[in-house]
């Protein structure tokens, strides 16, 4: 398998080997990825196994042949789990973190560009009125 994948299948079975439907209720870990077992599994791991169904689909994806997969590394997943950023668990920046900044509904809109190059000739044109 290429190496693009191998990681979210090892966080992937590491997740299952964890959960409550291969520890305690004695599934095997192919059970428990097949509905309707899957409803149980926690929210993490649902994400490895929808990562690692897309990753495997991006193996054979023609768009991608010339780039191919993006490596996803789980160690930067730990990092982000830890210090509290949202993460993106497939190729790409962080989905959640660096945000804009406060959006309470309050804040006042952005002027639109066309204002703002209107604003501009109006004062080149009022500086050069002035000029004569």
């Amino acid at each position: 398998m290429p190496s693009s994948c191998k990681e979210i299948r090892a966080a992937l079975a590491q997740c299952l080997q964890e959960s409550d439907c291969v520890m305690v209720h004695r599934n095997s870990a192919a059970d428990c990825l097949r509905p309707p077992l899957v409803d149980t599994l926690p929210t993490q791991c649902q994400q490895f196994k929808r990562a690692f169904g897309d990753c495997r689909r991006g193996m054979v994806d023609m768009r991608k042949r010339f780039r191919g997969n993006q490596p996803i590394t789980f160690q930067k997943l730990q990092e982000t789990e830890q210090s509290g950023e949202g993460y993106q668990l497939y190729a790409g920046k962080s989905a959640f973190a660096g945000g804009k900044g406060v959006t309470d509904g309050n804040n006042a809109a952005e002027p639109d560009w066309r204002e703002l190059e209107n604003q501009k000739y109006r004062e080149q044109a009022a500086a050069a009125a002035n000029k004569k």
